[in-house]
Order: C-alpha cells, then sequence, then structure tokens
C-alpha cells in the first residue's frame, strides 16, 4: 500500500511558490477579492486591468483549496448537455452558454501567452465517447445539436477511435476547442503578476464577519482586523454556500490518481482531453510533465474521518475502469487525491448580485468546468460593476 499521496499532485509537485503576509491592521481598499485560488486569481486581474484598488484575502495559503485538487482540464461543454440544458432554458440561451465557453479557453490561451506565464498551458482537442450503445444514440442528437450552433465537432466513429487513441467505446464527439494548464502554478502566476503591479494580497487570513448591507461595507477577520472596501467579490467557491440561505448547489467529493511518468500511449493521446458518458464520468489527460491523469468516482457521500481509505479504493476503481477501454495499458500510480467541487441543477455557474447581500458580488463556478466559468466572470463582473447587464448574466444568475 502506498500512502505517499495526502496531498494532490499539484501541491507536492510544485510545493508552496509564493506566500504572504497575514493582515494584521486596518485596510481600505475599492475592492476586497476573497478567495486566492484561480477564479480569486482571474477576477483580480480582471479588476487590476480596468484600473481599481484590489486587495486579495485567502484563509489558507494561495491556491490550496479547490485550485490545488482540481484536473484542469479546460472544456466549454457544461456538465449538463447541451440538449438537456435546451430543454430547461431554451435552445439559443444554451448554446450561448456554450459558445461563451469556446470563447473564454480562447481568452485564457492569449491571457497566458501575452503576460508569459509559465502555467503548463497546451491547446488541446477534448472528445466525450460514449460508454454504451445506449449512450451513443443520445450523444449522436448532441453532436448535432453542436454541429448545428457551429460548435467545432467532428462525429468520430468506435473504430476511429480504438485506432487514433486506443480507447474501446461506442463512438464520441471530438471538439477542437479545449486546454489544459496546472491551474495551482497558474494561480500563483497571476497574483504574483498583478502584486507586482501593486495588488495587495494577504494569506491564512480569515473573514469571520461581513458587514454588508450598510453604505460603507466592512468586513472583519478572525483576528478583529477590520477592512473597509467599496465592493466585495467573493470567489471562495463550495465554502460560500455556508453563507447562502438560497440552495444554489450540491456538493460531493470527486478522486483522481496520476501515473508515473514512463507511461507510453498513441501520439494523438497527448493532445486531447477525455470524458465519457458514464454517471458519473471518467475523464483523462495527460500532464505537462508526462503522466496520465483520471479522475472521477463523485461521491456525495463525505465522511472525512475515513477519507484516506475512500481515496484509495475510488483510485482502483478509476483504475479498474481505465484497465476496461484500455486494456493493453500499464498505468502505475504515482499519486492520488480527493477534492471537494459542486454542481448546479442546470450545470451553470452563480455569478452576480445575491439578493441577500448589498455592495457585494459572487463568482460561484462549480462543476466540471468550474475554471471556464472563472475566465467569463472577468468580463461580467467588470460589467457589472461599471452598471452595464451583460446578456450571460441574465443565465447565471441568482434566483433563477
Amino acid at each position: 500500500m502506498r500512502l505517499r499521496t495526502f496531498e494532490s499532485f499539484w501541491l507536492i509537485k510544485n510545493g508552496l511558490l509564493h506566500s504572504y503576509p497575514f493582515l494584521d491592521k486596518a485596510l481600505k481598499t475599492d475592492i476586497l477579492v476573497i478567495g486566492g485560488g484561480i477564479t480569486g486569481a482571474l477576477v483580480s486581474h480582471a479588476l487590476m486591468e480596468k484600473g481599481y484598488q484590489v486587495a486579495l484575502i485567502e484563509k489558507r495559503d494561495i491556491a490550496q483549496g479547490s485550485t490545488s485538487a482540481t484536473t484542469s482540464m479546460l472544456q466549454y461543454e457544461i456538465d449538463v448537455s447541451l440538449t438537456d440544458l435546451a430543454e430547461q432554458i431554451g435552445e439559443k440561451a444554451a448554446a450561448t452558454c456554450y459558445q461563451a465557453g469556446r470563447r473564454a479557453i480562447q481568452a485564457i490561451a492569449k491571457l497566458v501567452k501575452e503576460n508569459k506565464l509559465d502555467c503548463g498551458f497546451e491547446s488541446k482537442e477534448s472528445l466525450y465517447f460514449a460508454h454504451s450503445k445506449e449512450a451513443a444514440k443520445k450523444l449522436k442528437q448532441e453532436f448535432e445539436i453542436r454541429e448545428k450552433h457551429k460548435l467545432g465537432v467532428t462525429w468520430l466513429s468506435a473504430k476511429e477511435i480504438k485506432t487514433t487513441y486506443g480507447i474501446i467505446c461506442f463512438g464520441g464527439i471530438l471538439s477542437d476547442t479545449a486546454a489544459s494548464l496546472d491551474a495551482y502554478k497558474f494561480a500563483h502566476e497571476l497574483i504574483k503578476l498583478n502584486v507586482d503591479r501593486g495588488m495587495k494580497v494577504y494569506d491564512q487570513t480569515e473573514i469571520t464577519e461581513f458587514k454588508l448591507n450598510q453604505k460603507k461595507p466592512e468586513v472583519l477577520t478572525s483576528d478583529g482586523v477590520k477592512i473597509s472596501c467599496g465592493k466585495v467579490i467573493f470567489c471562495s467557491g463550495f465554502e460560500t454556500t455556508r453563507m447562502l440561505k438560497e440552495n444554489i448547489a450540491d456538493l460531493f467529493d470527486t478522486y483522481a490518481t496520476v501515473s508515473e511518468q514512463r507511461i507510453t500511449l498513441k501520439p494523438k493521446f497527448y493532445k486531447t482531453l477525455f470524458w465519457n458518458t458514464s454517471e458519473p464520468y471518467l475523464y483523462m489527460r495527460m500532464t505537462d510533465d508526462g503522466r496520465l491523469l483520471i479522475g472521477g468516482e463523485d461521491s456525495q457521500f463525505r465522511m472525512p474521518l475515513f477519507q484516506q481509505s475512500i481515496k484509495e479504493k475510488k483510485s482502483t476503481k478509476l483504475q479498474e475502469t481505465l484497465q476496461e477501454i484500455m486494456p493493453s495499458i500499464d498505468f502505475i500510480e504515482d499519486f492520488s487525491w480527493a477534492g471537494t467541487f459542486g454542481s448546479t441543477k442546470d450545470g451553470l455557474p452563480y455569478i452576480g448580485k445575491s439578493p441577500e447581500y448589498d455592495n457585494s458580488l459572487f463568482v460561484l463556478g462549480f462543476g466540471g468546468n468550474g475554471i471556464t466559468f472563472s475566465i467569463q466572470a472577468m468580463d461580467i463582473i467588470t460589467a457589472l460593476l461599471e452598471g452595464e447587464n451583460p446578456e450571460l448574466a441574465e443565465y447565471y444568475r441568482f434566483g433563477r
């Protein structure tokens, strides 16, 4: 039994890249961003680009929440299929949300390139494959509606997928827009970039009291330090659900395991992200240092006391599933971990103002592509602050 991997692969691989002081005296700022993960990094960057005075607070070290546990697969797809989402909110609106995901991946590619961020970013394709004959029929319908809305898709037969990637399945949708990165390293790189431009960052600083429903909002830290600001932007992920009465998401644990570096796969495999139609779905990608990462086995059964033993069982199950679809693979586990995430009824995020709090905005991505939603939030949040009402804000609103 290997007991080496209690922490996520990204933390072990990178270590603590940057640390910042905790807040020990009163602070005034235009905008306070709560949450030092990839969402807080992206949103604070957008605010800095607009010229706001920004302070960012994180109760842990930077990026050591969900950002350190994510598989960092950037896909435009939403956890709810375009077919099903169209039934919930209308086809035009659903297609708009999917198209926004494609633009978001293009936007982060540009951001990484322009700022020379060292984060293992790679543009890739994405293959969504059917795990059964019945699933293939529904997936073909999904392909047709995506093709109708020009989402850059191609249908691949089971034989084509087996020949090209070595995966046994029943056909799938190949999408031309996807990417992967090291989200932990990306968050550190982007935050450090903005610290050098004047942004204030405080880690190991927990907020315990909010006074938002007053003319001049204030928040207090666990040490009683007061922060005065014009607006608060919550980028604190699933933990934010505790302060909201509205039930916006169900929480679950998801599991991942990553191989040693000596794994050998077909050439096209290295440039593609993979996920399938099973419930919970399986997902796979190569890391930038040549390892195969597989994840899934999501569960709402969450018992921290038994997390290590549950993680080991889930890792074994993931490897068994991998062996079923790729029988000849030689997967030797090197790291495994678990992370907590959320899912919403329509697969969409909650971005904008909650009626429960004044002087604040929320960016709650959730789902398998929460990073993609956080990229979209960069434009949505800055537009809302400027009094505009972008179309996506309507689809991602609270109280929907």
